[in-house]
C-alpha cells in the first residue's frame, strides 16, 4: 500500500506525461490540482466539446427560426408575402396583440 501523498505524486506524474501544454497551478494546499476555471477551459478546448456545442447551437437557431416562421403566419400584413426582419415580426406581433386586447375590451 502506498500512502495518500505517494499516490497523489504518482498521479501527478502520469497526468503530466499525457499533457503537452504547461498547466497553471492553483495556489492552494494542493499544488497539483487545477483550478475550476482551468479545468473548464481545457474541457472547452476539446474538439468533442466544440462539435457538441456547435450542434446544440444549430438546433437552437433552427428552433428559433421555426418559431418566428410560425409567428409570422399568424400576423396580418399587406402584402401577405412581405419579407420581415425578426425585429419587425416582434414589433408587429406586439401591435397586433395590443389591437386584439383593445377589441376584446370594447
Amino acid at each position: 500500500m502506498t500512502s495518500n501523498g505517494e499516490s497523489r505524486e504518482v498521479l501527478q506524474i502520469i497526468t503530466s506525461c499525457n499533457n503537452v501544454a504547461p498547466r497553471k497551478r492553483e495556489k492552494s494546499s494542493e499544488m497539483g490540482a487545477l483550478s475550476r476555471e482551468e479545468r473548464r477551459r481545457r474541457r472547452r478546448a476539446t474538439q468533442k466539446y466544440r462539435t457538441a456545442h456547435a450542434t446544440r447551437e444549430r438546433i437552437r437557431v433552427e428552433a428559433f427560426n421555426v418559431a418566428f416562421a410560425e409567428l409570422r403566419k399568424l400576423l396580418p400584413t399587406l402584402p401577405p408575402d412581405k419579407k420581415l426582419s425578426k425585429i419587425e415580426i416582434l414589433r408587429l406581433a406586439i401591435c397586433y396583440i395590443a389591437y386584439l386586447n383593445h377589441v376584446l375590451d370594447a
